[in-house]
């Protein structure tokens, strides 16, 4: 039996009568309208339906990379503090709410094991409510960067979602500087906060785009008590500072007794699959005071390892080109902006109106 070919696809419309008649003049702007409103008219940048199919992924992920990019540059931001934490952690009256309405929803079904350990880790996390505040407080001292003039150093990035995102842009917001929000679409649309500045606030469709933005200008991360997503952040940054995709930085944890139970990284090194070294790259912190004195310490001392090898002429061990096309902020610079910002928190009442103008904004 002969094999059958296979079947044309049909690539042509509907079959048409052949006419030798002229359309009329409303005929002729009819058919005029129509092609215009067909999908194969619309301009290609346009076309959303176009723009969506799995072929255009690598435009996407593309578009995805140049507009915040090219936004925070037009600002003028040089370098980032990034806060990550839990979207549960948030400020005691709302924790509160939650605790009661899973202690008003046990009370009708006493036997519910499952709502009874919700409510066990509702009483948790108001125990951790003070990170909220701890993260306001960290985000109003970072933020003091911006009084100084033509500064834009250190300006306050998260994932602008609710938690400790929120705090972070709201510590930036109450100071008067600006802050920068990357939301994400999710199965449940997450709304971005209302502290974040307007114009530096995104929206990305893709984790690993929204990740890389994250990290391209970080001069700092501090990272507070969270779920899979904080983990998986913190875990990122390691992955690159370790492997040398990236200039060390402070990576900071706030919440040490947390932090050592859900992550144990000594653990690791007895096991042999890291090195000690490695879990030093992490340090632990309770307050906002003491995890900005770690950024302070940091850039002080890469500040004179700087001056220490122009001294003998020697050039820095080289890390791949993590910042290629971005302006190079030398160690020296941000410890000097550091020190600053340390000499205003120590003197609240000089508010940024009064020390200059910011430009990030």
């Amino acid at each position: 039996m002969k094999n059958k070919k296979p079947a044309r696809t049909k690539t042509r419309g509907p079959a048409q009568k052949w006419t030798n008649r002229a359309l009329s003049a409303r005929e002729e702007r009819a058919r005029v309208e129509a092609l215009k409103r067909s999908a194969s008219y619309r301009l290609a940048f346009e076309d959303r339906s176009f723009l969506n199919r799995d072929e255009l992924r690598p435009v996407r992920l593309m578009l995805e990379m140049l507009k915040p990019e090219r936004i925070l540059e037009e600002h003028g931001i040089r370098s980032t503090v990034v806060l990550w934490g839990g979207t549960r952690i948030q400020p005691v009256p709302k924790i509160r709410q939650r605790i009661a309405r899973l202690e008003a929803a046990l009370r009708k079904d006493p036997d519910n094991e499952e709502l009874r350990r919700k409510l066990a880790g509702a009483k948790k996390l108001l125990e951790k409510a003070h990170y909220y505040d701890e993260a306001r407080k960290f985000a109003r001292i970072v933020s003091r960067s911006c009084s100084l003039e033509g500064a834009c150093d250190f300006v306050v990035i998260t994932g602008g979602g609710p938690g400790i995102m929120e705090a972070g842009n709201r510590g930036a917001w109450e100071v008067g500087a600006p802050s920068i929000g990357l939301n994400i679409t999710l199965p449940e649309e997450q709304e971005p906060n209302p502290y974040i500045t307007p114009g530096l606030c995104f929206q990305f469709r893709y984790f690993a785009i929204r990740k890389l933005h994250f990290l391209l200008r970080a001069k700092a991360v501090a990272i507070f008590p969270g779920g899979f997503g904080t983990i998986d952040e913190l875990f990122d940054a390691l992955t690159l500072i370790q492997t040398r995709k990236m200039p060390r930085i402070p990576v900071i944890l706030f919440g040490e007794r947390f932090w050592r139970r859900a992550v144990d990284l000594e653990f690791l090194v007895d096991e042999g699959t890291i090195d000690p070294e490695h879990a030093r790259l992490v340090t632990y912190v309770e307050t906002a005071e003491e995890a900005w004195q770690a950024i302070v310490d940091f850039y002080r001392e890469q500040a004179q390892q700087e001056r220490a090898m122009r001294r003998r002429r020697r050039r820095p061990t080289p890390v791949t080109d993590w910042h290629n096309g971005h302006e190079h902020v030398p160690a020296e610079e941000l410890s000097r902006v550091a020190e600053e910002i340390t000499a205003l928190h120590r003197h609240p009442n000089r508010s940024p109106a009064t020390d200059g103008p910011c430009r990030c904004g």
